[in-house]
């Protein structure tokens, strides 16, 4: 028998569609040259692009005007008032609040030595200085180093003087009370003693009952109700009980023309940037609300 050969059969597989080929272009030089096909795809990124680069000017100019009314805001409009036209009374550097026939400075050892001969020359002046206040202690430990000599010499030059202490929140205010007046040796003619109050409490209640045993303590031993001394703010927010009203109150309200707290006052600590002679720094500046005489009824008796 003849054998067959084998007979192979093959099976043509199912082509895939072909995807488009990029036309192609004929260079002069026998090469080819690929041309791409256009697409819709970069425009659209051109568009988000250009979106995205307005949103991001809009998010800086937004910025900057916050920025702007935010540093007028903290930085320019609390202390207007001292590029205010002055069309009362100026003097020692600042426009004078109008109304107040007695004025005063206080001083610490930041105004550095005070030649208290040249000082004495502004108790002639158009707007007499008649009362300084003078920073004797702070906390429990701390003595102002230039208070004896201020001391002494605001009394050697005739001005009525008045004593201050700085009052930490943190330390035991019987310490703080013995401290100054171990310290300070008021006599008669002189302002009461002063109590400056300007940290912020963590304890609100346990701060008032701490200030009223300095104020009990001082009291009891110069025989005088002591002058409290604290921003009208921290005032209102505080000390806003009927207890601490009953102590004269010295209010710091700087670069306004007048005073905004709505209870009774005795002082008021109206700038932090006044001039004087015999003072190379620059002074805090206040006024009495008040006369002459109503001053000299406010001091320390025999």
């Amino acid at each position: 028998m003849t054998k067959e050969s084998n007979v192979s059969v093959e099976k043509k597989a199912a082509r895939k569609p072909v995807a488009k080929r990029k036309p192609t272009q004929i260079l002069k030089s026998g090469g080819r040259k690929t041309v791409k096909a256009k697409s819709s795809t970069p425009k659209k990124q051109k568009q988000s692009g250009k979106l995205s680069d307005a949103a991001h000017y809009m998010l800086m100019a937004v910025g900057a005007l916050i920025f702007v009314f935010g540093f007028y805001f903290f930085f320019i409009r609390p202390y207007s008032y001292r590029w205010k036209p002055c069309y009362g009374m100026k003097a020692y550097g600042v426009c004078l609040p109008y109304g107040y026939a007695v004025h005063g400075i206080d001083v610490s050892h930041h105004q550095d030595d005070i030649d208290w001969k040249a000082l004495k020359t502004v108790q002639y002046a158009q707007f007499p200085i008649r009362f300084v206040f003078i920073k004797a202690t702070e906390g429990g430990d701390f003595k102002d180093r230039a208070f004896d000599y201020n001391f002494a010499e605001a009394d050697s030059t005739h001005f009525i003087r008045g004593a201050y202490h700085f009052y930490n929140p943190n330390t035991d205010p019987v310490k703080q009370a013995d401290f100054f007046i171990d310290n300070v040796k008021l006599k008669a003619g002189d302002l009461p003693p002063v109590l400056d109050i300007e940290k912020k409490p963590k304890d609100v209640d346990k701060l008032k009952k701490d200030l009223q045993i300095w104020l009990n303590r001082v009291e009891r031993h110069y025989k005088v109700k002591p002058i409290l001394y604290t921003s009208y703010k921290f005032k209102n927010k505080y000390l806003s009980d009927s207890v601490f009203n009953t102590y004269p109150y010295w209010i710091a309200h700087y670069y306004v023309d007048s005073v905004r707290y709505e209870g009774e006052w005795k002082f008021w600590q109206h700038t932090d940037v006044g001039t004087m002679p015999g003072i190379r720094e620059q002074v805090d500046l206040n006024v009495f609300n008040g006369s002459m005489s109503e001053l000299l009824e406010l001091t320390i008796k025999d």
